[in-house]
């Protein structure tokens, strides 16, 4: 059959967020709650429409022009958004209304409702769920036949009706003939000037219409949030779902609690991950991997069997076998190559590390090519910046740099060539060739006992 299209409102300030960007765009594991809503409907729909209002700029910017947007630019309920986009809805078919602010819903839900608005010969099916404590939410009040008759808002629920706990969860199916006749009869709300999507429930009853529900067992999916406190709620209970969905493709997790990956994020089968670990962004990592514990890689690419702990990695890639860590900080543009070791305290920037090099301790390289097999001692420094602008420095294969070396850009260092420790290099080395360029040391006899007794007065 022709699948619907979707309508997503997503219009709102959020005024109880507290905070300048509009609502459906604050992250929840690392996209905006509206991309969460947009991936569950484009799975069963066949085109989207976005109402847009607040922020609307920020929101076509992120989205692009992959979506229909139709801007509400006064904000007078959730009737009146729909009605905005009467003119772009074809007379015949279905349309999801769903609420830019729900991203928890999956897409088996919404096919279920899609279809039972199908097997009823419905003109609208109301998403609804049972809550213990449904403060806040519309409820659904049914005849007693047990077919819904109305959804009450929670400032006009009688005390009768505020025992009901199944409420509304602000999502629909509609039959596209009946909304398009229906919508523009909604009547204004005395109390706020607006016009209420629930208010066409009402409407369609009767016209002797049918109006049906499809209730769903798991009411956290319904969540809608309005504040910091339902986003954080909201974001565990995503990450609890990303989490399994790697586990149960061969990702191991030695704490899932303290894990934490964004949505989008690749790893391959028996891949390692231990504890307070972050994986965010445009992240892929390959199989057999030992990741963290105490690691962040923010949009990084990571090859089979790496190691890395106890350190952060940002926009760059670690190829195959490499070891990363502890306490390395690997910055943008950087590249380090198969089986290549970043020890402690070392950072990385903009740099291509070769196959099999090792930068064990207490080390900066920036702006660096550096061949295979080469040797950077302890405390040795890529000195990049002059203060004004970013040199660059090549290392050649095997060459070996001393402890506390200082290797200033622009400079070359050739293949198979030896630094001596301390010394600090302001011209090029030609392959092969031994470089030392240290003062000569001097020795004072007795001045050193001397300048300690000065120093102990």
């Amino acid at each position: 059959m022709v699948q619907p299209l979707a309508i997503i409102l997503a219009a709102g300030e959020g005024t109880r967020m507290k905070s300048s960007l509009p609502k459906v765009m604050h992250p929840l594991c690392g996209k905006p709650m509206l991309w969460h809503v947009l991936q569950s409907a484009a799975a069963v729909t066949a085109k989207q429409l976005l109402v847009v209002g607040h922020g609307a700029g920020q929101v076509k910017d992120y989205f692009g022009q992959e979506y229909i947007y139709v801007e509400q630019r006064q904000q007078l309920g959730t009737g009146h958004a729909l009605q905005q986009v009467l003119p772009y809805l074809p007379d015949s078919g279905e349309a999801l209304v769903l609420c830019g602010d729900t991203p928890l819903l999956e897409k088996d839900v919404l096919e279920q409702l899609v279809l039972t608005n199908r097997r009823q010969g419905a003109a609208a099916t109301v998403l609804t769920a049972q809550m213990e404590e449904p403060y806040g939410y519309g409820r659904i009040i049914r005849d007693g036949e047990g077919r819904i008759r109305a959804i009450v808002e929670e400032p006009d629920l009688t005390p009768e009706q505020r025992s009901v706990r199944e409420i509304n969860t602000g999502s629909y199916c509609f039959e596209l003939q009946a909304l398009k006749k229906y919508l523009p009869l909604l009547p204004q709300n005395k109390n706020k000037g607006e016009y209420y999507l629930t208010d066409l429930l009402p409407l369609l009853l009767a016209a002797g219409l049918r109006v049906e529900a499809y209730k769903i067992d798991d009411a956290v999916q319904a969540l809608g949030i309005n504040d910091r406190l339902q986003l954080a709620r909201a974001t565990s209970r995503m990450r609890e779902r990303i989490n399994a969905t790697l586990m149960l493709s061969g990702v191991t997790m030695i704490d899932p609690a303290t894990t934490y990956i964004d949505a989008g994020v690749e790893i391959g089968r028996d891949t390692v991950i231990y504890p307070q670990t972050i994986l965010e962004g445009k992240t892929r990592v390959g199989e057999n991997c030992r990741l963290g514990p105490g690691l962040q890689l923010v949009d990084t690419v990571v090859g089979n069997g790496v190691s890395c702990r106890q350190s952060v990695v940002l926009e760059s890639v670690l190829q195959d076998g490499a070891v990363i860590g502890p306490f390395a900080h690997i910055r943008p543009g950087s590249v380090i190559g198969p089986g290549a070791k970043i020890g402690d305290f070392v950072e990385i920037k903009n740099s291509t590390i070769g196959k099999g090099s090792k930068v064990p301790h207490l080390s900066y390289v920036g702006d660096t090519q550096m061949g295979p097999a080469v040797n950077m001692g302890a405390g040795s420094i890529v000195v990049n910046y002059d203060g004004r602008r970013k040199h660059a420095t090549s290392i050649g294969e095997g060459a070996f740099i001393g402890c506390n070396s200082n290797l200033i850009a622009p400079v070359s260092i050739g293949s198979s060539s030896f630094i001596a420790a301390g010394s600090t290099i302001t011209r090029d080395v030609p392959s092969g060739s031994l470089s030392i360029a240290r003062s000569r040391q001097e020795i004072k006899e007795g001045m050193g006992e001397r300048l300690l007794k000065k120093e102990k007065k």
